[in-house]
C-alpha cells in the first residue's frame, strides 16, 4: 500500500534530496531490473544497455548518475525499504510507478504537492491523518481538508 506524507517531514529516515542519495547508494542490479528498465524507458524515454550504461536520445550515451531526479527517485523507492523519499522529485509522469510499487510492497513517500495519480481507482493512506482516499478527488479533498498543503 501506498502511505503519503503531506508537507513538511522531520523523520530520520527521511531523504529530502534523492538524487544525490541515489548517486551515492545506488546497486549495478538496480539498474538492470526489469520494473527499472521499464521505469527508464517511460520517464527518461531512454534505453538500459547495461549497469553502467543508459542510451538517452537526449543526452547520448549516460551513466545511471545522469538519469532524471525522478527516475532515480523510482527506482529509490523500490529498492530502499529503509528510508521515505521526497517524491517531490517526481512529476505526474512518476504517479503511475509510485502505484505500481505500491501493488507489491508497502511504501511510505513524502509529497509537497498534489501528484495527479490518475482517474483509476487506488487506495492510498495519507500518512499525516491515517485517512485512506480511494481515487484522485477523495485524495485532494481530503490533503486540502486537512490543511496539509
Amino acid at each position: 500500500m501506498l502511505h503519503i506524507y503531506y508537507g513538511d517531514m522531520t523523520d530520520e529516515r527521511y531523504i529530502s534530496v534523492p538524487d544525490i542519495y541515489f548517486n551515492n547508494t545506488y546497486e549495478d542490479s538496480w539498474i538492470t531490473d526489469e520494473l527499472t528498465s521499464e521505469m527508464i524507458k517511460d520517464v527518461d524515454k531512454s534505453d538500459v544497455i547495461g549497469a553502467n550504461l543508459i542510451d538517452s536520445p537526449f543526452l547520448g550515451p549516460i551513466p545511471p548518475e545522469r538519469l532524471s531526479g525522478g527516475v532515480k527517485t523510482l527506482i529509490l523507492i523500490n529498492n530502499d525499504p529503509n528510508h521515505i523519499f521526497n517524491a517531490s522529485a517526481c512529476g505526474d509522469n512518476c504517479a503511475k510507478w509510485i502505484l505500481e510499487i505500491a501493488k507489491t510492497k508497502d511504501i511510505t513517500i513524502r509529497l509537497g504537492y498534489l501528484m495527479d495519480f490518475g482517474d483509476e481507482p487506488f487506495e492510498v493512506k495519507i500518512a499525516n491523518t491515517n485517512d485512506i482516499a480511494h481515487n484522485l478527488a477523495e485524495l485532494n479533498e481530503k490533503v486540502l481538508i486537512n490543511h496539509l498543503l
